[in-house]
């Protein structure tokens, strides 16, 4: 299952909700089941409205786009370390266009 890394390296809060489209594997048992063990709720777009996960969408598309459609990686291993680069400068150095700042230092504008 996906994921359990990522709980590994990140403190859960209370109240956290994971948030996916309707998928078969989001759909399953074994995953409802790991994310209440996790205290983690589990959250889905309604069937037929897009624009629920339009934010996930839009970053899998610059993904693809800036990233996996440049270089074709030729492992699992490959892929994920060019995905975790590509995420670190997502959110480090690119800059947006329309705010002119990286996505940190405009998340940061809100943070107390």
């Amino acid at each position: 299952m996906p994921g359990r890394g990522a709980k590994a390296k990140e403190k859960v809060t209370d109240g956290l909700a994971l948030h996916s489209d309707q998928g078969f594997q989001y759909l399953s048992q074994e995953y409802f089941n790991l994310t209440k063990s996790y205290h983690i709720s589990p959250s889905m777009s309604r069937r037929g409205n897009p624009y629920d996960n339009a934010l996930a969408e839009n970053f899998f598309s610059i993904l693809k786009t800036e990233c996996l459609y440049r270089v074709k990686p030729r492992s699992f291993a490959e892929a994920t370390a060019l995905i975790d680069d590509y995420i670190y400068f997502y959110n480090y150095d690119r800059i947006q266009l329309k705010t002119k700042l990286t996505s940190v230092e405009f998340r940061n504008q809100f943070v107390a």
